[in-house]
């Protein structure tokens, strides 16, 4: 039996946080500064992480070891499960050739990229996070992206961003019910305080996108489109958390801006250009809208082939397609193959919902196994049984489960038969090979710090700030996502640390606990794992670290604005926003 404790080096809270945050810090210079691929990262921050817990922590080499094969295997399960068959759902969609129906639909509601992005990446993308989260937003609509056109590191940061805001509520609200699990706060106070902070982040991330995508002209172009689609996306989010159900609050909000984007688009469109051109991967500048006409996708890449668009190399080259060139107009495809082309996500979006019915997710729920981890032994630093050990095998309701029942929907619905289908998971699961022994990696290192007590440290020492801890109860959120990849998760490690910092400093703790959930929706675009499944979704495996980089800055910006807003809200000045 294994217990913690918070100052193990020269009983030092200072000192030993300082040691704690190596395995982060290792993680962050290996991937942003000596550029490594992203397994060897997390693999060495890992290691890190290990002789940490062992030789400061005195934590036994065993139940160290234990831990991260928890880890591992929870990365695997559901993790792997769920992004690797939205993957496969894709590919299916391009083996049939119903992927180019797709994107010729999206060209004809509009052909400006802009608008595709704020359209797939931020508005489905909500939708997705609303229903499914665990990745799957990120790997589904980098793909939707780049078939209508963008460059394979645009559409990977286009998707990263956007699956920032709809992060604090997640899939049917569940980070935010588990952080009133770890807390004792009321769900619904919790739920309105995000989206009273939350919101207001929502407002600017569609100016972002558009301008990641167009740069400067981008935005002078489309600027009331993003103007349009962050205030009814923070309206329908603030709205829906405080006074109708916080677990639809991503739901409603994707529905609602899409829908404003959409008329908005054709009511004042645009302006356009007279040479309009399609992204290209080789320069992954400002994107020109996408013509009408269609694109295809054959260029220095290959043709699509079952192996997923452009992979002359094989697998390892994912679904990238480098460039494209517009050629004659292509004839109105028929009804039914549009509706076909449209049935997959269709398809997904309606077994999410129906397995939130009650009686459904009941029965769901029935057959799941819940067990310990054999010969892991650990307690919490006041003492009490740790939950880590507890594994939940939920192999009926899990998120991959269900992709795999709508795929095989899918099979039958765009008539693809068994052996392709097989032969199209064997691929994909090939194609991530180092995406899923970089997850295994960051999950082994995020169980191992969470067990030996290296994040209570660190969450502990920054507590100490007293009132100023405000200013810092986002950050903790967002170092909890950027190194589990989950805003569920980083409630899990830091909720109970912010409401007893708020007690101790005389804050509220209703507001520093939502602000944990809030800050770490900006860990979002910077965590590994997301980073890992958005460059293995394009095919830029081993660019990680060029993704990382891209992400940082704004990620930091964004961080402070959110820890600013909070700190504000402990203040008289905003006081009024707590609800």
């Amino acid at each position: 039996m294994y217990r913690p404790i918070l100052d193990p080096l020269a009983d030092s809270l200072a000192l030993s946080a300082l040691v704690a945050g190596l395995p982060i810090v290792t993680l962050f210079l290996l991937l942003g500064v000596a550029r490594v691929r992203a397994w060897l990262a997390a693999f060495g921050a890992l290691t890190v992480a290990l002789v940490v817990s062992i030789l400061v922590y005195s934590m036994p080499a065993g139940q160290a070891l234990l831990t991260a094969s928890q880890g591992a295997t929870f990365a695997l399960f559901p993790l792997v499960w769920t992004f690797g068959t939205a993957i496969w759902i894709y590919r299916m969609t391009v083996t049939s050739g119903h992927f180019d129906v797709l994107r010729r639909s999206f060209a004809r509601v509009s052909d400006d990229q802009h608008v595709q992005a704020l359209v797939i990446a931020f508005c489905f993308g909500s939708l997705l996070e609303g229903l499914a989260g665990q990745g799957t937003p990120v790997a589904i609509t980098t793909v939707m992206l780049l078939a209508l056109g963008f460059g394979p590191m645009k559409a990977a940061t286009v998707a990263l961003v956007a699956n920032t805001v709809p992060a604090a509520f997640g899939p049917l609200g569940l980070p935010i019910t588990t952080l009133a699990r770890v807390t004792d706060l009321p769900t619904d106070e919790l739920g309105a305080m995000a989206g009273r902070q939350v919101p207001v982040i929502a407002l600017f991330i569609p100016l972002l996108l558009v301008g990641m995508v167009g740069g400067r002209r981008g935005l002078r172009r489309t600027w009331h489109v993003a103007v349009s689609c962050g205030l009814s996306f923070a309206l329908a989010q603030f709205l829906t958390s405080n006074y109708f159900a916080m677990a639809l609050a991503d739901i409603v909000a994707g529905l609602v801006s899409a829908v404003v984007v959409t008329v908005i688009a054709r009511v004042w469109p645009p302006q356009r250009r007279d040479d309009p051109l399609i992204d290209t991967a080789a320069t992954d500048g400002p994107a020109a809208p996408a013509p009408v006409g269609p694109v295809t996708p054959d260029g220095p890449d290959g043709p699509v082939t079952p192996d997923g668009p452009g992979t002359p190399g094989g697998p390892d080259r994912g679904v990238a397609v480098a460039s494209r060139r517009v050629v004659a107009p292509h004839p109105p495809d028929a009804p039914a193959e549009v509706w076909r082309a449209y049935a997959p996500y269709l398809v997904i979006v309606a077994i999410f919902g129906l397995s939130q019915v009650p009686a459904i997710a009941d029965a769901l729920n029935a057959v799941t196994v819940t067990f310990d981890w054999p010969g892991l032994h650990l307690l919490t630093v006041s003492g009490a049984p740790s939950t880590l050990p507890v594994f939940r095998f939920n192999w009926l309701s899990s998120t991959g489960t269900l992709l795999v029942l709508a795929g095989l929907v899918t099979m039958a619905i765009l008539r693809v038969t068994p052996r392709t289908a097989l032969v199209a998971y064997g691929q994909t699961l090939a194609s991530l090979r180092w995406a899923i022994l970089t997850v295994c990696g960051l999950l082994a290192l995020a169980f191992v710090m969470n067990g030996s007590g290296q994040t209570a440290t660190l969450g502990t020492w920054m507590a100490g700030a007293g009132g100023l801890f405000a200013l810092l109860s986002p950050i903790l959120g967002w170092l909890g996502v950027a190194l589990t990849g989950s805003d569920t998760s980083s409630n899990s490690l830091f909720g109970a640390l912010q409401v007893t910092a708020a007690q101790r400093a005389g804050l509220d703790p209703v507001l520093l606990a939502a602000a944990n959930a809030s800050g770490g929706v900006v860990g979002k675009m910077i965590s590994l794992q997301n980073l890992t499944i958005a460059a293995s979704a394009v095919g830029l495996n081993g660019r990680e670290g060029d993704l990382f980089r891209r992400m940082f800055g704004w990620s930091v910006v964004l961080i402070c604005a959110m820890a600013l807003l909070v700190g504000l809200q402990a203040t008289p000045l905003l006081s009024w926003m707590v609800p």
